[in-house]
């Protein structure tokens, strides 16, 4: 979905194995930034077109910038679809990259107050998955009314919006599930 004066965004979804699960990494904004205060998110920004080649090189520059993740440790194996926002107008290029083995990761405070992961077989228990149904007011500004809005309940954090929409699509892709969330045998 692209809104009037959207910009374009990517983003990373670094994935690593460690003790035999699968595990991602995740950030948490300072309460300070302009746009998605204290929310969880994946590491990733606005695509400056005068210093990246294409939107995965933005989603690497960002990830080194923002939890000091090196782009020549991390393989990139796909691109997810991209989703629009509507509050800070943003279409997002989710990449999935791979680390063999995650390095000692580094927050920048300007942009960055946490960095953590948690574990894919977490973020699939039905425990930690919730969804709700937003009505809204007309307007010209929002091209929809009605919103189904997915929340992860993670210890201590709640994760939600377009980083809860991009693992939600993540993960039914990974799962080969479509449409409602359906869990395996």
């Amino acid at each position: 979905m692209r809104v009037p004066g959207s910009r374009d965004a990517a983003v990373l979804v670094p994935l690593f194995e460690a003790d035999g699960e699968v595990r991602v990494v995740l950030t948490k904004r300072p309460e300070t930034m302009p746009s998605h205060q204290g929310e969880i998110a994946f590491p990733g920004g606005t695509i400056e077109p005068t210093v990246d080649a294409a939107p995965v090189d933005a989603a690497l520059r960002e990830a080194r910038e923002e939890i000091g993740l090196d782009p020549t440790r991390v393989e990139v194996v796909a691109a997810l679809d991209r989703l629009g926002t509507v509050g800070s107008r943003f279409v997002i290029n989710p990449f999935v990259g791979l680390i063999s083995e995650l390095p000692e990761l580094r927050a920048d405070p300007r942009e960055v107050v946490r960095v953590f992961d948690v574990a894919l077989c977490e973020l699939l228990d039905d425990a930690t998955y919730r969804e709700e149904h937003w009505t809204f007011p007309e307007s010209d500004a929002r091209p929809f009314t009605e919103l189904d809005v997915v929340f992860f309940e993670l210890e201590g954090e709640t994760v939600w919006g377009a980083t809860a929409r991009i693992l939600q699509s993540f993960l039914s892709g990974l799962l080969g599930i479509e449409g409602e969330r359906e869990r395996r045998p």
